[in-house]
């Protein structure tokens, strides 16, 4: 008669070459912000390590304000099928993959005495009152 074997259900196999995860730590996720929340506060525009460094550089700080005026900049670029365009916000300028919505470099006002840009398709001007104004194909 065969003997009886009982299995022990707590265990997980892991496929071969796969590790398995760690459990999260309940303490820890209760104070984190959700998936959602983090989601919610992730803007729609990135720089690159470029921009980021040239942002540093020149002591150069954007608030949530500004931030969403680019973000709506970006959106009105692609709106019109930019694709490379110059953002000019304040006494700033950015030049934007609107593909990606990414911020390929940062210019100020005291940058820009040469004042050409080059490998653009579009202009955007995000006015201070959040109206955003645009000419594409330059």
């Amino acid at each position: 008669m065969p003997e009886n074997v009982t299995l022990n259900t707590s265990l997980s196999i892991t496929p071969a070459g796969q590790y398995p995860q760690a459990r999260p730590n309940r303490a820890a996720a209760a104070s984190s912000p959700s998936f959602a929340d983090a989601l919610a506060q992730a803007s729609p525009v990135r720089f690159s390590n470029h921009a980021q460094k040239r942002l540093e550089s020149r002591d150069i700080g954007l608030g949530n304000g500004q931030m969403e005026r680019l973000a709506q900049a970006v959106d009105k670029a692609k709106a019109h099928g930019g694709k490379e365009s110059l953002i000019l916000m304040d006494d700033l300028a950015f030049i934007v993959n609107v593909r990606e919505g990414l911020v390929v470099t940062t210019v100020d006002v005291n940058q820009r005495s040469q004042g050409v840009f080059t490998q653009i398709d579009s202009v955007v001007i995000a006015q201070p009152d959040g109206n955003v104004q645009g000419n594409s194909k330059v």
